[in-house]
């Protein structure tokens, strides 16, 4: 047999079935025909090597099978005796590092009846050589892409997935994401938490630090979906597929009018139903740290997306600075970039803010916020609702009633007030 077959065979008996030495050992013997005495030796030693990591790549174990001196040894002395009993090694089980209920899917095969499609429709969905992105033809493509002005300042992409792929990342998020919990430090995209438990930690405290992150969702590359996949107990043909599905490259054209070549790797698309729970997995460990360092420095922690708060009192603020910089050096060695400029200390003795909510002594809405759309409430009753629509809204009416419920979600007496004014609006019949 072959040098390289014989390597491939064994790391593929490694990663196939149940984990630990003696099941490893066994198949390894069933492939080989009998139990050779090498076998448990490197066995063991992979074993030890791997101790630390989670679901490694099936070309990582074949180097390191053909690095290990006692096969290497074994080799040189047994190479004419190997004989394969079972070239077809049982495929490769699901392995998640914690009993989490997502759905068991062991093979491509597996997976493309989950979606049903047949196999050429799951490779086109996943289009793991990125020809979606080569394509000029847009109907080929899987996204429909949308550029917008932030109001802060600078331009946002949307990448909407079209209605099949929605789906498909919908099920992805339904039936494996979603049975996967949050940090409790996060606050975005998890049910029961929103904007409001977000910001009601750092209510009255001496100082509030804020901190925004740099191209959240593109900084989600496709090995680190793919490898989030693979923690979560699927193998790697199958993990390589979900990661395809979730991750997109934008087209050159598009991604140049942004002169951001972040977009220009596969990447998590900010408008798909699947990247706001993969950002959070994928973001947990960063959580954690930041979260035992606030812990450390006397402060609370939490994050909405791509937004970082943290809060403290009388000590925290002595040292708030140099506790930023720690931050987002934590920030930096994840994997994430911070935006320096967007970076804010809040003191007691100007406005703290979070995420358009004013922490200072409770919970509330900037007064600047409220005093416009009660402005346009008012203009709607004495003008008329279509005199205010200067964005175009589709359904005004439903984007007035949307902005007032927030409003009442956050502070109910004023969300009151302009319930009575929209309930005097003359809405046109249709």
């Amino acid at each position: 047999m072959p040098k390289d077959l014989l390597i491939r065979l064994l790391a593929r008996c490694f990663l196939a079935g149940e984990p630990g030495l003696d099941a490893m050992v066994e198949r390894c013997a069933k492939m080989l025909g009998r139990e050779w005495r090498w076998l448990r030796p490197v066995a063991r030693n992979y074993l030890s090597a791997m101790e630390w990591r989670v679901r490694p790549r099936l070309r990582d174990v074949e180097g390191f099978i053909d690095r290990d001196p006692v096969f290497e040894r074994a080799w040189q002395r047994h190479s004419k005796r190997f004989t394969a009993q079972e070239l077809l090694i049982e495929p490769q089980q699901m392995q998640p590092v914690a009993e989490w209920p997502v759905s068991r899917i062991e093979s491509a095969r597996e997976l493309a009846d989950w979606f049903w499609l047949d196999d050429g429709q799951l490779e086109w969905f996943a289009d793991l050589h990125s020809l979606g992105e080569k394509t000029r033809n847009g109907k080929l493509r899987h996204y429909h892409y949308r550029i917008l002005e932030k109001a802060s300042g600078g331009l946002r992409l949307i990448e909407a997935p079209k209605p099949r792929l929605k789906e498909m990342q919908r099920q992805i998020l339904d039936h494996i994401l979603n049975a996967v919990p949050a940090h409790a430090a996060v606050h975005g995209f998890v049910k029961g938490r929103n904007i409001k438990t977000f910001a009601a930690p750092h209510v009255g405290r001496q100082v509030v630090l804020r901190m925004d992150l740099r191209n959240f969702f593109p900084s989600f590359h496709f090995a680190r979906v793919q490898a989030l996949f693979r923690v979560l107990g699927f193998p790697e043909t199958v993990a390589d597929l979900l990661g395809g599905i979730c991750t997109t490259i934008t087209p050159a054209a598009v991604w140049k009018r942004l002169e951001d070549e972040t977009y220009a790797r596969r990447h998590l698309p900010q408008g798909s139903p699947s990247s706001p729970a993969l950002a959070n997995l994928g973001a947990y460990r960063m959580d954690c740290r930041l979260s035992g360092l606030s812990k450390a420095a006397g402060a609370d922690y939490t994050r909405y997306a791509d937004d970082l708060a943290f809060s403290g009192d009388a000590e925290f603020e002595r040292h708030a600075e140099r506790f930023s910089a720690h931050a987002a050096a934590v920030v930096m060695e994840e994997g994430f970039a911070v935006q320096h400029h967007k970076t804010r200390i809040m003191r007691q003795g100007v406005r703290q803010h979070l995420a358009g909510l004013v922490t200072n002594q409770k919970l509330n809405i900037a007064r600047r916020d409220f005093d416009a759309l009660k402005a346009t409430l008012t203009n709607c009753v004495r003008l008329g609702p279509e005199s205010q629509n200067h964005a175009r809204h589709a359904d005004f009416r439903a984007h007035l009633d949307g902005r007032i419920g927030f409003v009442e979600m956050v502070n109910a007496q004023k969300g009151a007030r302009l319930r009575q004014i929209f309930a005097r609006v003359q809405w046109p019949l249709l």
